[in-house]
C-alpha cells in the first residue's frame, strides 16, 4: 500500500523513528550508569539532552506519519494507526514531562526514571501496532515490478 509521505518509493516515517527511539533507549541507559557511579556528569547530562533529541525526532518523525494516517482507508488499518499515533503522542508528552522535572530538579531520578521506563514499555507496543500495520495490511509497502 503506497503511502503518499515517501522519498523515491520509501516512506519517511521509519526513516525517521529510529531517531527518537535511540535517543529515548540511550537516555534510559544513561541513568542507571549515573546511580551506579555516582556520578552526575556526564550522564544526567547526557540523558537530559537525548531526551530532548528524542522529542524532536518523534516530532519529525510525526508529520509523515500524519500524511500516512490520513492517506489509509477507513477500516481496521486505520484504527490500528490511530492507536499507534495515540500511544505515540502520550509517549512524547511524558518525555517532555520528563524533561521538565528533569531540569526542576536535577538531582532526583525517581520519577523521571519511571516516565522513561514506562514510556519504553509503551514503546514496545506502539512497535508492534506498527509492525502490525506494516508486515499484516502491507502499510507503506509497494508490490515489486514484475521481471
Amino acid at each position: 500500500m503506497h503511502t503518499p509521505a515517501s522519498i523515491h518509493g520509501h516512506p519517511i516515517h521509519p526513516m525517521l523513528v529510529p531517531i527518537a527511539i535511540g535517543c529515548w533507549i540511550f537516555s534510559l541507559v544513561a541513568d542507571p550508569i549515573n546511580a551506579a557511579t555516582g556520578n552526575m556528569q556526564p550522564w544526567s547530562m547526557l540523558a537530559y539532552y537525548t531526551m530532548i533529541g528524542g522529542i524532536l525526532g518523534a516530532l519529525a518523525a510525526a508529520l509523515p506519519g500524519l500524511v500516512d494516517l490520513i492517506s489509509l482507508p477507513p477500516g481496521a488499518i486505520k484504527k490500528t494507526a490511530l492507536t499507534h499515533m495515540g500511544i505515540n503522542l502520550t509517549v512524547v508528552a511524558m518525555y517532555v514531562y520528563n524533561v521538565y522535572c528533569r531540569h526542576l530538579n536535577p538531582q532526583d531520578l525517581k520519577m523521571p526514571l519511571m516516565l522513561s521506563v514506562v514510556a519504553i514499555l509503551m514503546l514496545l507496543v506502539s512497535g508492534w501496532l506498527g509492525g502490525k500495520m506494516v508486515y499484516e495490511a502491507g502499510v507503506g509497502v509497494e508490490a515489486a515490478p514484475p521481471r
